[in-house]
């Protein structure tokens, strides 16, 4: 019986030459890894590595539960604007513009233009690290200023972006630290599966500052225009939306060990002061290195975030203007977009050089960032309740609910809020 000739199967040890690195497997994990991964990365920025090393140091393991419920609105709100995005072509401000009356649609941008430039603290979080290293912050933050301009707008953005990504990989640190530092293990898992919440109004203000850093507005407007920048349609959005998933998940990650490094190394001792207060949590790791190492993490979480949030708000109002919007533009193409970048920068690093703590600049904006922050989500889950606008992409019946309660959640948090504000004043 004649047989057919057929290749040899590789011998085993040829199919192990291939490193790990390079295995398809691997790989294909990496090759959906784009706007999701980003705008979460931005997410973990000055602010947010601040704010949950506060919460460690003030509240020691109590903000856990809360973490693992925003941790699911997260998901949530970015799979949705990632949606958005893809099946529409459009970033937020140009569906907002569509799908709203004007006076609607410009509240909503006028809201993130507050956001993004009235509430910056990406360029504390520059001027904290620089002077855990020594330098003054008005020395460095003009200089952070112009350097990050220049790449945006002259140089490859994208070329920056890896550099701060790569800074902001110090952070992995903090895992290592949480479990150096020998937390409470039970104390640890009770508080992430069961609510131990104090009724002070201290802890809720922190809690949605928690929420205002987590599910921060910019991130919404940017992963919805980095999808449509990056050709991601409809028909491609599968792997977009693990991107984005994953992304959301893994920042969270990152702020839980956060919390539980700076809680067993500093819980109980009240707010942080300093930025110095923070780095404590990484002794476990690198000993007397600890700041330094604090230092260079929160310069690149903060760098990343400072060119991410302008651009956010550039792609919104641009986009909702109908004007050219894209870091592919020359300066010269696309006027409007870089005029808005150029002058968030501007105001962003003259907040950061106003007298006063940094750290409370710092958590104060995630504070207001809470309170505007369930306003544009309404929007947005109107948007992807609408059928109109998605099609067959539209949120389905379960989604619906579970988006409706996260946005409700955020709302009624923020809402307590204002109420132990008001209550503190009169």
């Amino acid at each position: 019986m004649e047989t057919l000739d057929r290749p040899a199967s590789p011998a085993p040890a040829a199919r192990s030459r291939r490193p790990w690195w390079r295995s398809k497997r691997l790989l294909a994990v990496f090759a959906v890894l784009g706007p999701g991964l980003v705008a979460a990365n931005a997410g973990n920025d000055a602010g947010g590595v601040l704010t949950y090393a506060s919460a460690g140091a003030q509240f020691a393991y109590k903000t856990l539960f809360l973490m693992v419920l925003v941790t699911v609105a997260l998901v949530v709100v970015q799979e949705m604007c990632s949606r958005l995005g893809a099946y529409t072509g459009e970033g937020l401000g140009g569906l907002f513009r569509e799908q709203f009356s004007a006076r609607s649609a410009s509240g909503a941008l006028m809201l993130l233009l507050v956001a993004n430039v009235g509430l910056r603290s990406e360029f504390a979080g520059v001027g904290a690290a620089f002077e855990i290293l020594g330098v003054s912050r008005y020395i460095a933050v003009p200089a952070a200023a112009v350097v990050l301009w220049s790449l945006t707008v002259l140089g490859s953005y994208s070329k920056a972006e890896r550099i701060f990504l790569v800074l902001s990989l110090a952070f992995l640190a903090y895992p290592i630290a949480a479990f150096l530092g020998h937390p409470n293990t039970k104390e640890v898992f009770s508080k992430l599966l069961w609510p131990h919440f104090p009724h002070t109004a201290a802890f809720a203000v922190l809690a949605v500052a928690l929420i205002g850093t987590t599910i921060t507005p910019y991130m919404q407007f940017y992963v919805a225009s980095a999808v449509v920048d990056k050709g991601i349609t409809g028909a491609t959005y599968a792997k977009e939306r693990v991107d984005t998933v994953l992304g959301a998940i893994w920042s969270d990650v990152v702020a839980v060990f956060i919390i539980i490094a700076t809680a067993a190394a500093i819980g109980g001792t009240g707010p942080l002061q300093t930025a110095k207060d923070a780095a404590a949590a990484l002794t476990p790791v690198v000993g007397s290195a600890a700041p330094y190492l604090f230092a260079f993490g929160l310069l690149g979480a903060a760098l990343l975030a400072a060119a991410v949030v302008p651009l956010s708000t550039s792609y919104a109002i641009a986009d909702a203007a109908g004007a050219p919007r894209s870091v592919s533009n020359s300066l010269r193409e696309a006027p409007l977009f870089y005029g808005l970048f150029t002058f968030q920068i501007v105001v962003g690093a003259a907040i950061a050089l106003a007298p006063g703590n940094l750290v409370a600049l710092v958590v104060n904006a995630q504070v207001l960032n809470g309170f505007i922050t369930p306003v544009l989500l309404t929007y947005v889950l109107i948007l992807a309740n609408r059928r109109s606008v998605l099609g067959d992409a539209v949120n389905g019946s379960r989604f619906r609910v579970v988006a409706t309660v996260c946005v409700a959640v955020v709302a009624v948090l923020s809402f307590l809020v204002l109420l132990y504000t008001l209550k503190g004043l009169f």
